[in-house]
């Protein structure tokens, strides 16, 4: 009799704290990762990442259905491969860390993809186009939810020269991200009829251009091709114009930022680059994600690639929900995602982890923003473009 009464008040104390909401009801923590450029050249985009992931982060904790309390880690790749690889071992290497959002640079991606794979940490590349991320081997840790350069440079080529230019110049650091736009911005190129009059290669901290850019002028291109990211875009196109370089000036996503238009002001004008997917607002889930990016008071816009970096937060954390936090689970689960609703449109992985994001969203900058090419006046020939018939 006793024990049958002891049990009875037990159940009713359980009952009473659970009603009050006591620290019985405290969830588990679970951690989750972000890694990208938090400072250097490429900082502004990577502190748009951090934040559009930490985002992702307080909407799931604040979520009363969640059955988790997430903790983001934050850390630094500097957009620099040896330093990538320092910490995402230190990452991988905390078990405590179930999986996380990497990188925006190509260099510092392709350095880290065996880490993950070794210490079996999930991951979900943000940003960093390189094919050979996904492509070069088959690393069931490795997954990427933003598209290729490859889609990138089919869409550049065909516009340019569906305006009517014939020859190109360029220039590409000398990272596997500028090589590997080097590499497919040719092939497209030349199976549209276009000639590439000369390929210069530049280092990523490279300062003067004087002579890449003299020889270039020689050869009177109609179209000076960048492959690299902003801080090397905006010294070029500056020093492009102290030499009287009129050509147009053809960017990759690298320079799709905010900085790159600061750092130039109206010589920034004109300049064409290509994003897979739409522009934030035209997203799925785009003027959501604006509204709440807003609402936490952020320093800094989310840049063109936080709406990835949340997608791949938000994917994160879901899969975490499911099957629990569990590196292997994790995994595995990732493995499946087929048609899945995002901000950014539908994730299906393929067998390498490789999202297809098939729109490639071409832009120019007029004003002082970068816009989509067919909503321009450069598109409606109301302005030119150098050499523009």
């Amino acid at each position: 009799m006793m024990k049958k009464t002891g049990g009875l008040i037990a159940m009713m104390v359980a009952a009473l704290l659970a009603g009050v909401g006591t620290p019985a009801e405290a969830k588990d923590k679970v951690k989750v990762g972000f890694i990208g450029p938090l400072t250097g050249g490429n900082s502004v985009v990577g502190i748009g990442g951090r934040n559009s992931a930490d985002l992702a982060v307080r909407l799931h904790n604040a979520d009363p259905k969640s059955k988790y309390d997430y903790e983001l880690v934050v850390l630094d790749d500097e957009c620099k491969p040896n330093v990538a690889v320092q910490v995402a071992t230190k990452m991988a290497t905390d078990r405590s860390v179930i999986a996380a959002a990497t990188h925006y640079c190509s260099a510092t991606a392709i350095a880290t993809v065996d880490v993950y794979g070794k210490f079996n940490l999930p991951i979900i590349v943000w940003g960093a186009v390189l094919p050979d991320i996904t492509y070069r081997k088959k690393i069931a840790e490795v997954h990427r939810v933003n598209g290729t350069m490859i889609n990138q440079n089919e869409a550049n080529a065909e516009l340019l020269t569906k305006l009517g230019y014939k020859n190109f110049a360029v220039i590409h650091d000398t990272t596997d991200y500028g090589k590997g736009h080097e590499k497919y911005f040719r092939e497209s190129l030349e199976k549209r009829g276009g000639k590439i009059v000369g390929t210069f290669g530049v280092t990523a901290d490279q300062q003067d251009f004087t002579a890449e850019l003299t020889q270039i002028k020689a050869l009177n291109p109609e179209v000076i091709y960048f492959g690299g990211l902003t801080p090397i875009g905006v010294r070029i196109r500056s020093q492009m114009d102290k030499l009287g370089i009129k050509a147009v000036f053809d960017g990759t996503s690298g320079i799709v930022s905010d900085a790159y238009i600061q750092g130039l002001g109206p010589l920034a004008e004109g300049t064409l680059a290509f994003r897979e997917g739409a522009p934030t607002e035209k997203l799925p889930g785009g003027k959501m994600f604006l509204e709440k990016y807003a609402e936490q008071k952020y320093d800094g816009a989310p840049e063109a690639y936080g709406p990835f970096a949340f997608a791949a937060m938000d994917l994160i954390i879901d899969t975490i929900e499911k099957v629990g936090p569990d590196r292997k689970k994790v995994v595995a689960e990732l493995a499946k995602v087929d048609n899945r609703d995002s901000i950014v449109g539908k994730v299906t992985f393929d067998d390498h982890g490789q999202n297809t994001v098939p729109v490639v969203t071409k832009y120019v900058v007029q004003d002082g923003k970068f816009i989509e090419w067919d909503d321009s006046e450069y598109a409606s020939g109301k302005r030119k473009l150098p050499g523009q018939k």
